[in-house]
């Protein structure tokens, strides 16, 4: 059992707007050296309980530590593990690229010159160009490439790779991401919100899905693929009507049916299989078909 004190640590947090619950009773750990998924639709919560962890927005009820400090009270302790990358980047616009790393450098007590070069190359960003001549990826990319170069223990990314094409959100989150986790396993730890959840897939440990403010689902990754299988069963006529338990029909068409179990589906592959199909087979769901299947029946199935 990991006794180690969690990098993020939040309690019962709740944060308002008006009559608005943005955020309502929410509460999650982060163990070191995971790499940890916040997924949720568009307006779920998750930004603002990210500007909470980070003393960006003052919480309305609930307890929040990183690396076991309070944020407001500890914030230059705080914040001098951990970087940054928000769902909208700007920069100074009359610095250019490098006057833009060397400045942010600056405030940083370590700064790895070398991963530096080998991103600029990677990202072929120019270092004389200026800021305010960026696309929106190639800002995206600056902030990837400043938020990776300080080493810290902890990386929270927003939507870190949303102005990015496929190609490079690939590299980044395969190469990039990958290696600064396992230059230094157990101690870097990473706090991913996102809606591509798919090409995260490999790297997500645990996650938490929030919806309308509230958990719905926290799992460690190899938990819910156990749990969550698809089953798929085709028959010489159309599927019978079948008890098929907790369980949920998500697609019945012409002769085939698809199910989806959460840990119980020897049941009901027995109980399809007693109905004589044509064919049957069972997968495991993906990170994102559980995110879609967690938000359509309003929380974990079964």
């Amino acid at each position: 059992m990991n006794t180690a004190t969690p990098v993020i640590d939040i309690q019962h947090l709740v944060r308002r707007y008006g009559h608005t619950d943005a955020v309502n009773g929410l509460s999650l750990r982060v163990a070191p050296g995971r790499c940890y998924g916040f997924f949720g639709r568009n307006g779920a919560g998750k930004t603002t309980t990210i500007k909470c962890l980070l003393n960006l927005l003052r919480p309305t009820a609930g307890d929040i530590r990183v690396f076991g400090l309070d944020p407001a009270r500890h914030e230059v302790a705080v914040k001098s593990r951990l970087a940054y990358v928000p769902d909208y980047v700007a920069f100074y616009p009359w610095m250019t690229v490098r006057e833009t790393l060397d400045y942010l450098a600056s405030f940083r007590e370590q700064w790895n010159r070398d991963t530096e070069r080998a991103l600029l190359d990677q990202f072929r960003l120019d270092p004389g160009q200026k800021t305010s001549h960026l696309s929106k990826g190639q800002r995206t990319q600056l902030a990837l490439l400043v938020a990776i170069c300080p080493e810290p223990e902890l990386l929270v990314l927003d939507e870190p790779t949303s102005g990015l094409d496929p190609i490079v959100r690939r590299e980044f989150i395969e190469t990039v991401i990958g290696a600064y986790q396992e230059s230094d396993p157990g101690r870097r730890t990473v706090f991913v919100s996102t809606h591509l959840i798919a090409e995260f897939e490999g790297l997500i440990d645990e996650f938490t899905i929030i919806d309308r403010g509230r958990e719905v689902m926290t799992l460690a990754s190899d938990t819910a693929r156990e749990r969550y299988q698809k089953i798929y069963a085709r028959f010489a006529t159309e599927p019978p009507v079948v008890d098929l338990g907790e369980a949920k029909v998500f697609r019945r068409e012409g002769r085939e049916l698809e199910v989806i179990v959460n840990g119980n589906s020897a049941e009901v592959l027995a109980r399809l299989k007693a109905l004589r199909p044509e064919a049957i087979n069972t997968e495991a769901l993906t990170l994102e078909e559980i995110f879609v299947t967690a938000l359509k029946t309003g929380g974990p199935v079964a």
